[in-house]
């Protein structure tokens, strides 16, 4: 299935709309701005009992706080999956496990004027053949995302449009292999997260590249891990959350390339909503290029049906 190249037109249009012509108000508790990171979200209502959580346990150094989405999603379909790069003809199967753990510690709080925080967040994604018996069941792919997180309060205003927090992030992305299975890359990003009234929020996030040491690997000898990953990863990504109701969400999460001619890009859609008092039902769709970094510069098509634990707001 081609991949959607509307997502970039949407990038665009969002940035030129809601950026101008704000105005600059002082936040109610400038204190209690504990919510680094690219999807903790600022929504007042839904999130103003996960602030005053994140504070009182912030102390607590047996306690870790949720960055992205917990979930676990015991049944995901893909249509056209990918042989590992080592073994092209390896034998694997459509249906898979995917998983991911996400946590921050915060490390300064309430500084430069009680309007910045700093964290460090750790998001583990995996993708495990646990029907694939005839392979003993091996995961095929996980990755591992340390970040350094700088957060700063802005509280600027107009209207129904609100720009709450700044977030800069240094990050790394690797699969901790080696040889032709190894990728890895740094980033360095800047999130802005926008609120429109009281259910929807939208983070922007355009990011930066880090260069690569010259260094000889397998896949390229001018030393990259990932050749070309700007062509299928692009240079940020967009993600737009909206309460339909109490405890029910719905999630979009747009990346391209922005280009005419060979546009790629992915499209990811999230549906959740409660079982339980602490377990919500979760419905993810994705299609494009990106979902692993293994699979980075191929097509994926997937659909996975399970259980969320920690939710965006």
């Amino acid at each position: 299935m081609p991949c959607v190249p509307i997502s970039g037109l949407i990038l665009s249009a969002l940035l030129l709309i809601l950026a101008p012509g704000l105005s600059f108000a002082e936040p109610s508790e400038a204190g209690d701005t504990s919510d680094e990171g690219y999807e903790t979200l600022l929504l007042v209502n839904p999130l103003e009992e996960r602030r005053k959580l994140e504070k009182s346990t912030a102390d607590n150094p047996f306690a870790m706080l949720p960055h992205k989405t917990n979930y676990l999603l015991p049944f995901t379909w893909n249509s056209s999956p990918n042989p590992t790069p080592e073994d092209p003809d390896s034998d694997i199967d459509n249906t898979e496990v995917h998983f991911q753990i996400s946590i921050k510690v915060p490390v300064l709080r309430n500084f430069w004027d009680g309007r910045a925080n700093l964290a460090f967040a750790y998001t583990n994604r995996s993708w495990w053949q646990a029907y694939n018996k005839d392979d003993s069941s091996p995961f095929r792919e996980t990755n591992h995302e340390p970040e350094l997180l700088l957060s700063y309060a802005m509280e600027k205003q107009k209207g129904r449009i609100h720009l709450s927090h700044l977030v800069l992030g240094l990050n790394h992305q690797s699969n901790g292999q080696n040889g032709l299975m190894s990728r890895s890359w740094n980033r360095v990003y800047l999130s802005s997260i926008w609120e429109i009234g009281d259910r929807t929020a939208v983070i922007i996030r355009p990011w930066y590249r880090i260069p690569e040491s010259k260094k000889s690997h397998p896949t390229d000898p001018g030393g990259d891990d990932n050749p070309g990953i700007h062509n299928y990863m692009g240079y940020g990504d967009i993600r737009l959350v909206y309460k339909v109701k109490e405890e029910q969400n719905l999630a979009l999460l747009l990346r391209n390339n922005l280009r005419g001619k060979d546009n790629r890009g992915a499209i990811q859609v999230d549906w959740t909503f409660p079982v339980h008092q602490h377990l919500k039902l979760y419905v993810q769709y994705f299609n494009g290029y990106g979902e692993s970094l293994l699979d980075y510069n191929v097509s994926v098509n997937r659909i996975g049906l399970g259980f969320l634990l920690t939710d965006w707001m």
